[in-house]
């Protein structure tokens, strides 16, 4: 009796049992093609989509797990493999179309993860780069890829800092890989107010004290996160 009631006890304290990891909430960004775009954080726990008339599994951790819980608009999908209510079978899940904004040619929606884009299937088991799936905190960007010279259009990242009554920007592009180049005539806003960054990517805006969210876009490009600044 007394062995049973020790078991029971570190059992309730979690002894001898493994603890269940909550899925991974990331940070996602959603640019159409008409350059609007939606930023949510977002968990990434394994849900259920519709393929072809079958309900497939969006496995937990996985990109598309995390776009489909957003709800950015009409969503439609392509299966290249066999998808089934396994996550295991959901790696050839492809995004076919966001709001109305559809797929033609080489041209289409495809994520970047951080700075990279994705090697693999936004329902791959395997992760983004086949080295396991999203963590939280990460930042995804879905954008709609306009292929150029075998890659798509450069994502932007901007750099804020805060000094008294101004910000200072620093806005650099990166393409496929990952690798990164200053833009010049990037528009940084913050408030109501914007400006354009000179040759070495960098921008300055005067502002009162206070909160904002800056964010940098410019043509042909995909627009940055939004980026949380206090100006003293």
């Amino acid at each position: 009796m007394r062995r049973a009631l020790l078991i029971a006890g570190l059992l309730a304290v979690g002894v001898g049992s493994s603890a269940v990891a909550a899925p991974p909430k990331v940070s996602q960004l959603v640019v159409y093609r008409d350059g609007s775009a939606v930023t949510k954080t977002v968990s990434a726990r394994a849900t259920k989509v519709s393929v072809g008339g079958r309900r497939c599994t969006a496995g937990e951790g996985t990109a598309l797990a995390a776009l489909v819980r957003s709800k950015p608009g009409r969503l439609r999908l392509h299966d290249f493999g066999s998808c089934s209510r396994r996550a295991a079978d959901g790696a050839g899940l492809f995004v076919e179309s966001i709001r109305g904004d559809t797929n033609r040619g080489q041209n289409g929606w495809v994520y970047k993860v951080g700075r990279r884009a994705a090697s693999a299937g936004a329902a791959d088991p395997g992760g983004p780069f086949g080295r396991g799936r999203l963590r939280s905190g990460q930042r995804v960007t879905w954008f709609y890829c306009r292929m150029r010279d075998g890659g798509c259009q450069r994502t932007l990242e901007l750099k804020v800092r805060a000094e008294a009554g101004a910000l200072l920007a620093t806005v650099r592009g990166y393409d496929d890989a990952g690798k990164g180049v200053a833009v010049a005539g990037a528009t940084v806003g913050a408030g109501r107010e914007s400006v354009q960054t000179d040759s070495s990517g960098s921008a300055r805006l005067s502002l009162p004290a206070g909160r904002y969210r800056a964010v940098a876009s410019k043509a042909a490009l995909v627009r940055s996160f939004a980026e949380r600044v206090e100006v003293p």
